[in-house]
């Protein structure tokens, strides 16, 4: 490992994670002059968003914002940015923070032009968290089609192998590296703003709705990339058992959330995800049926509310007030029949359907990874703004569960609370 000292930049601003939130944090910081320096984990940007189908409120394809950032990250120097890093140290005060950065080796150089010739040459394939492992890629990769930087990346996982060798060998810019070392970077920075977004809360853990045993259960962000153009199945929506077009859906709500046992809070958007994935369905099959079994339905604002008064309107789709209690399969078929108590009738009700979604909830990163910060945190793992001490503050996800838009607002307050700390040193 190679140490580098970064010049000291008087003024300058750390961001921590790359995705929509921490894009907009750094992007509004550095368009009125502050450097800024964004830390991302993952070889890519985008976080989140970018294994999204579309978004809302304009039901946009990931590309529809993303693009527009990258764009504005290439046209301003003020932006370091810094991929497959991790913060390993943030030491100091308001104004003046010194913070220890370690870049692992992406293997791949500047060189790159995405032309692709390592991927073909590498024989290894490798399970894909892009995906959710619902599918495999190369030992050679480009994350996504747009990923930022355009720029492939080797897998530590080939190292040493004969395969690692032949994606060095086809590379006719000489862009793979395989001596490429892991670096330390110490930054003077008078301001941190951690946009460390999120996690699907693990639905292996609630034992009662089958995820780990029963194939055809999955969880929102899984069809996500299933309903997404460039996912594991092209944008159609198959059961992973068989490969075949569902002809009825259920939706279970709350998988994990609002329980003590679980995350105790509402993750805010999960109706709202579930109703826009119920479109995506009805759309590929119309004849599909759909069921969305609820604690009760949150569609916050106008907006929200006029597109859940809509989807209701839609005949194939059944909204059923009861909480899940279980599930079964059908170990000949593949058929998940899900059980739950109707809160208004208060029968029992029994669906069997081609396939379940659990809308599983957002779980602060911080909640399984500690920062290496002075933080204050909730019981959840969500940071709390200590707005009169200054100097880190938490944007996005990494303080509330939100969508997209509010996410993007809260990064732009967040962004100005960081100037405001320098501004006052």
């Amino acid at each position: 490992m190679t140490t580098d000292k970064a010049a000291p930049a008087s003024g300058s601003l750390l961001v921590v994670g790359g995705g929509i939130s921490g894009l907009t944090t750094a992007l509004e910081a550095a368009e009125v002059g502050y450097e800024v320096f964004l830390v991302e984990k993952n070889p890519y940007l985008g976080g989140r968003v970018a294994q999204l189908n579309q978004y809302f409120p304009k039901l946009c394809p990931p590309t529809c914002g993303l693009e527009i950032n990258f764009r504005r990250i290439k046209d301003n120097p003020r932006v370091k940015v810094l991929t497959l890093a991790e913060v390993e140290k943030v030491a100091g005060t308001p104004g003046n923070y010194d913070v220890t950065v370690k870049v692992n080796p992406r293997y791949v150089n500047e060189n790159c032009t995405c032309c692709g010739d390592c991927a073909k040459a590498c024989e290894t394939e490798i399970a894909s968290d892009f995906n959710f492992r619902m599918s495999k890629t190369k030992g050679a990769y480009l994350p996504y089609e747009m990923a930022f930087p355009a720029r492939y990346t080797i897998s530590p996982q080939i190292l040493g192998t004969e395969d690692a060798k032949r994606c060095a060998a086809a590379c006719k810019y000489n862009a793979v590296d395989l001596e490429m070392k892991a670096k330390t970077l110490n930054l003077k920075v008078g301001a941190v703003v951690w946009a460390t977004g999120w996690e699907p809360y693990d639905a292996t853990r609630i034992d009662n709705l089958g995820f780990g045993r029963y194939q055809n259960i999955i969880t929102n962000m899984m069809l996500e990339r299933l309903a997404a153009p460039n996912g594991p199945s092209k944008g159609k929506i198959l059961r992973p058992s068989d490969d075949k077009e569902p002809k009825s859906v259920a939706f279970v709500q709350c998988a994990g959330s609002r329980d003590e046992n679980h995350l105790p809070y509402c993750s805010y958007i999960c109706c709202m995800a579930s109703l826009k994935q119920a479109t995506y369905v009805r759309e590929r099959y119309p004849e599909a049926e759909i069921y969305i079994f609820y604690i009760d339905i949150r569609s916050p604002g106008q907006r929200y509310e006029k597109f859940y008064k809509k989807i209701k309107e839609d005949k194939k789709v059944f909204l059923i007030k009861g909480k899940v209690a279980e599930v079964s399969e059908d170990a000949a078929t593949g058929a998940i029949t899900v059980v739950a108590e109707n809160a208004v009738t208060g029968e029992k009700i029994r669906k069997t359907v081609d396939l379940a979604v659990l809308a599983t909830g957002m779980q602060p990163t911080a909640a399984n990874t500690k920062l290496p910060a002075e933080l204050n945190y909730t019981e959840d793992g969500f940071i709390i703004n200590d707005f009169a001490k200054g100097g880190m503050f938490a944007a996005g996800c990494a303080n509330k569960p939100s969508d997209v838009v509010s996410a993007n607002q809260n990064a732009t307050g967040m962004a100005l609370k960081a100037i405001q700390t320098l501004a006052r040193r």
